[in-house]
């Protein structure tokens, strides 16, 4: 049996297919004649451009748009004008290609993956793949093509790229498994959005297995079967279809409230990152975004993205959303996250220090502008505007104020915006959580943030496996947090929604239903199931629960027993 990290949920029995990467090895040399050269590179960004553009469309066809928008990005960002400019300084100065490409490539990479935010470092992965993919054009190497791959094939690779993923025909893979790639990397996206069952991480898989052996891939629990036996594959087969099974009931679920078993109603949102993601979340049966992360539109780009720029996007979503709620979370961005144009200092310890507010705050005129074009795209839908990383009380005020001076200005200047939108606050740190009363008193709204949240609290980073068994909303310390910003909340009349993973989480579902929360917002393809899962709970049995679990004094207690009961 093989460990890797559960990353596309359903289980597939097949026969390995090895994807054998390439040697992309070359020989540096100096070039003379230069213009040729330039000419040779462009030739070949031209060439993975076409290549990536009908990649892409297939893509689209195979999954859906917002994968398609994954390739697309790789066009983005290879058209970048200082990332081709500076390989194009390089090649002026007499370099190859090859060594200008690989280069400035390896240098934007080690950027990226120095940080500790996991969206920053799937760019990282981005460019890899942009990287082998020029450099396959160069050197005049094939990509590598599994179009042809047969009936019952698990796919086993290093890396799942997305150029990888547009040649699968699903009807024949029926399983994924790569030796790199967590929850969020491209490889478990494109693998969900697929419906193929996927495990990643999984360390020496493609030395450890070979061409044709038969497997089992279990990809909720994050395991791989080698050379199952005849016991084992009867188990696994029912596995699957109990699996398949479960997924065809909740499709019963689609267009029907969110209500539990005993009548309460709740709101179910969805998470979003770019405005054509509004159509996901609509798509899957969402109710509403309860988290837009903004970050993503100054990202990529060389440049500020002007007022204007923010409004049509924003403006977009809300037409998608047609009159759903649509909760904008400013802009949380800061030393952990690579922009140069920002001209962000290096921080020893990026996630404690000038993000987020802090560094909204500081920088006026770039939160303003994005606050403007939000009250000016509030006319299009219900939007609510909410800050990130909150710690005083005074900051929360600080920004409120601003939004009231944003308001004079677009008064001013004759624009329309929604007078009373509503301002809320994502409690994410342990200090908002303490002083939620206070918080609550002012704040239109709360949304928990549990990533951060539980990091905080727990003083520990998930992605260090040394320390990452302390991470778990399911820890004493952080329900006690999460149940008190709930009822602060709801003594105070105001909403209060959980946007973290945690909101998805089974485990989960009977304490925030019992502790008073009002909105759950998930990833779009988690819709369904956490409308299951809550319509399986009375408000009394979910009540007989959070009592006996708050009455336990460790994680391993309480996840013992709360699986129990799941």
């Amino acid at each position: 049996m093989l460990k890797g990290t559960a990353a596309s949920d359903g289980i597939g029995i097949g026969r390995v297919m090895l994807i054998k990467e390439h040697s992309l090895e070359y020989t540096p040399k100096t070039v003379t004649d230069t213009e040729a050269e330039l000419n040779r590179f462009r030739d070949a960004v031209a060439a993975f451009c076409d290549n990536t553009a009908k990649q892409a469309e297939n893509l689209r066809q195979t999954a859906g748009e917002k994968e398609a928008e994954i390739l697309e990005g790789h066009i983005q960002m290879i058209d970048d004008p200082y990332m081709k400019g500076e390989i194009e300084k390089l090649i002026s100065d007499g370099k190859c290609a090859e060594t200008s490409l690989e280069q400035i490539c390896d240098m934007f990479i080690a950027m990226f993956s120095a940080t500790e935010d996991e969206l920053t470092i799937q760019r990282a992965a981005d460019l890899r793949d942009i990287k082998t993919g020029i450099l396959s054009i160069l050197l005049g190497i094939k990509e590598v093509q599994i179009s042809s791959a047969p009936k019952g094939t698990v796919l086993v690779a290093n890396e799942l790229t997305p150029s990888m993923t547009a040649g699968i025909n699903k009807e024949n893979i029926v399983g994924i498994i790569t030796e790199t790639g967590g929850e969020t990397s491209h490889s478990a996206i494109l693998a969900r959005a697929l419906e193929i069952p996927a495990v990643l991480s999984v360390i020496g898989a493609a030395t450890t297995l070979s061409e044709g052996d038969q497997v089992i891939v279990d990809g909720s629990d994050g395991v791989v079967i080698t050379a199952p036996d005849k016991e084992q594959l009867e188990h696994y087969g029912k596995k699957r279809e109990a699996f398949l099974t479960e997924r065809r009931e909740l499709e019963s679920y689609r267009g029907k409230k969110t209500v539990c078993a005993s009548g309460e109603e709740y709101e179910l949102f969805c998470n979003i990152g770019k405005p054509d993601d509004a159509l996901k979340a609509t798509e899957a049966d969402g109710e509403g975004v309860g988290l837009f992360r903004t970050e993503f539109l100054f990202m990529d780009r060389t440049s500020l993205p002007t007022e204007n720029e923010q409004f049509e996007a924003y403006k977009k979503a809300a037409l998608i959303l047609k009159g759903k709620p649509l909760i904008i979370r400013t802009l949380d961005i800061g030393g952990d996250k690579a922009i140069p144009y920002l001209g962000l200092e290096e921080e020893e310890n990026p996630f404690m220090g000038f993000r987020a507010i802090r560094y909204c705050l500081k920088n006026r005129e770039l939160f303003k502008a994005q606050i403007k074009a939000i009250l000016r795209a509030s006319v299009f839908g219900d939007i609510r505007i909410m800050f990130p990383l909150v710690t005083t009380i005074d900051e929360f005020r600080a920004g409120k104020a601003l939004v009231e001076e944003a308001k004079s200005e677009l008064k001013a200047t004759g624009d329309r915006f929604d007078e009373n939108i509503k301002v809320g606050v994502m409690m994410e740190t342990s200090s908002a959580a303490v002083i939620a009363d206070i918080l609550a008193k002012e704040a239109d709204f709360f949304s928990i943030g549990t990533n951060d949240l539980t990091g905080y609290t727990m003083a520990c980073d998930r992605g260090n496996s040394n320390v990452s068994y302390l991470y778990s909303p399911l820890q004493p310390s952080v329900l006690r947090l999460i149940k008190y910003i709930i009822e602060s909340a709801v003594k105070n009349n105001k909403p209060v929604g959980m946007c973290g993973e945690a909101a998805a989480n089974p485990m989960m579902i009977p304490l925030l239903i019992s502790f008073g929360l009002t909105e759950f917002s998930v990833s779009a393809p988690s819709v369904l199931k956490v409308r299951k899962n809550i319509s399986r709970w009375t408000k009394k049995c979910a009540d007989d629960v959070a009592a006996r679990v708050m009455s336990m004094s460790s994680v391993e207690e309480i996840t013992d027993y709360l699986k129990t009961i799941i």
